[in-house]
């Protein structure tokens, strides 16, 4: 596959965690047939280093945060560990049931409500990702194509996948799905 996702690093690393199994994006979908679709269904996660802020994440990812910041590869280069399949995608047009999702994710209320609320255009998709851990880290040039604020990137050349681990076993991955759809599917758009 050639398509990644760019997200925060440190979010990326909570996905390879397992502490978290879901992306709250604003932007990055489109719409076919009337339905919401993410634009690749398969992708490696991107680590990215811009607008990451200390108050948009649980206090408890402060620390984190720093550290991230201390062990980041040099700008020229970007370290892919994770590969991502869409399990589930939800259109979410009412914010109270995001409330009910914060053990689920590592942003903190107030990003979520400012996502949520961003460009006076209430509303947020919600990505439910079976997470794989490549069996190496992959280290990729960081080409001036890959900067800016798009949420997809082409990858240069498709990478391999092969050897690649679930970060969490099938039943507890399969049981937060629930969770999260037990949360979600009565107030999904």
């Amino acid at each position: 596959s050639r398509s990644a996702l760019k997200e925060w690093a440190v979010v990326a690393r909570a996905l390879g965690s397992g502490r978290q199994t879901l992306l709250l994006r604003k932007g990055g979908i489109h719409e076919r047939r009337g339905e919401f679709e993410v634009e690749h269904p398969e992708f490696f996660i991107f680590p990215t280093y811009l607008h990451q802020k200390r108050q948009d994440l649980l206090a408890d990812y402060h620390e984190e945060l720093d550290r991230g910041r201390v062990s980041r590869p040099a700008a020229d280069l970007v370290s892919i560990d994770y590969y991502a399949i869409v399990k589930e995608v939800f259109h979410v047009s009412d914010l109270a049931p995001l409330k009910l999702l914060e053990g689920e994710h590592i942003l903190s209320w107030s990003a979520v409500e400012k996502r949520f609320f961003y460009r006076n255009h209430p509303g947020l998709h919600v990505l439910a990702l079976r997470i794989y851990k490549l069996p190496q880290t992959l280290t990729i040039p960081n080409t001036p194509q890959y900067d800016g604020c798009a949420s997809w990137v082409d990858l240069d050349q498709p990478l391999p996948t092969a050897g690649s681990r679930p970060v969490l076993p099938e039943i507890e991955f399969h049981n937060r799905l629930e969770a999260i759809r037990r949360i979600l599917a009565p107030a999904a758009a």
